[in-house]
């Protein structure tokens, strides 16, 4: 799993939760916000999905992280947005697990999902959600999701 860092640098998981936990070391008095969110595109034959990762230094900028996966087209919208999900959640378990093996400060850790009270997705709220809650994460939807709606989306 290698992400990109905003300077075009490839990193694995680990790597980037090192530059998270440095990040947060800079200043342990402020509160921090891990977020993960996915977002896709649909191509001629093919759905790019964008995975962001996402350290929020509340108040006071921040640093993003993000991978593609390009796959065959999608049969559905239902079926895009749950392989969104689907990997917004794997690597929200890698991150939490490699961030136990650093003493990191206080933060905050949601998964921010590309579904909202407008549009085609709306339907899918709750399921969604519930895929989350599932796996013990916090959930956000539009026009909270900004992992997902804004920073993935930059980037498909």
């Amino acid at each position: 799993m290698t992400f990109n860092t905003s300077f075009g640098i490839k990193l694995n998981i680990e790597a980037v939760v090192a530059e998270i936990i440095r990040f947060m070391k800079e200043d342990e008095k402020r509160q921090y916000k891990i977020t993960i969110g996915s977002d896709s595109e649909r191509k001629d034959n093919s759905v790019d999905f964008v995975t962001a990762v996402i350290v929020h230094r509340v108040g006071n900028g921040g640093r993003y992280f993000w991978r593609r996966i390009e796959q065959p087209k999608s049969p559905s919208l239902r079926h895009r947005i749950i392989q969104e999900v689907m990997y917004s959640l794997e690597v929200a378990q890698q991150t939490l697990a490699s961030l136990k093996d650093f003493n990191a400060p206080a933060f905050d850790f949601e998964v921010h999902v590309d579904v909202g009270e407008n549009g085609e997705t709306k339907s899918m709220i709750n399921e969604v959600v519930g895929m989350v809650r599932a796996y013990n994460f916090e959930a956000r939807t539009k026009p909270e999701s900004y992992a997902a709606s804004k920073v993935a989306d930059r980037h498909v």
